[in-house]
């Protein structure tokens, strides 16, 4: 199949790993210990583009949790369109608002390499952000490179290929409401 661009869609099989409703409950699960811990001055940065749908998830979870923070996003590439990180990360798109001074809590889809975390942390850091924390939907532990870990977990991943939610397979995938692992993917 191909879309109307002539690039070739990828397919494969998608098995459930985690269902909407068990995505939606760990979300406000995440939201209120986040809330436990946060400040009145919170700024979310989303990392794009896989955690756009979680983070607007968990902002909404955190404003029910009685958190008002403020967000921006981070752009950056490790994967291009592959199934395994190039090992260099990139800045695509920066951040707008400044952090000095701040609480930053950053929110990814997938914490597996560590680089991207590990560096966008680092450019926060370097920015002058007071404290920075890590939000992370899904752990992968088998994949760390970096020594980086997550002060909020949603789920730990298995050693798998994982698409839904926000996560992609080649710029697909990411609207499917659940997350699921890609078996025998295409290129």
């Amino acid at each position: 199949m191909t879309t109307e661009s002539g690039s070739a869609v990828p397919y494969g099989d998608v098995r459930t790993l985690f269902s909407e409703a068990e995505i939606s409950t760990r979300v406000d699960e995440i939201a209120r210990d986040i809330s436990a811990q946060s400040t009145a001055d919170i700024l979310v940065v989303a990392i794009l583009k896989g955690s756009f749908v979680f983070t607007a998830d968990l902002i909404r979870a955190l404003h029910r949790a009685g958190v008002r923070p403020q967000i921006d996003f981070m752009q950056l590439a490790s994967y291009g369109t592959g199934t395994e990180s190039q090992g260099q990360v990139e800045i695509i798109r920066d951040l707008t608002d400044p952090v000095e001074g701040r609480d930053v809590l950053i929110v990814d889809d997938i914490l597996d390499s560590g680089r991207t975390l590990a560096f966008a942390r680092e450019q926060l850091l370097y920015g002058g952000a007071r404290r920075v924390q890590l939000c992370v939907l899904l752990n992968k532990q088998a994949r760390r490179v970096q020594e980086v870990e997550a002060d909020f977990v949603g789920f730990e991943c298995p050693d798998e290929f994982v698409v839904g939610y926000g996560l992609d397979h080649a710029h697909f995938y990411r609207e499917l409401p659940y997350i699921g692992v890609l078996d025998n993917p295409t290129p």
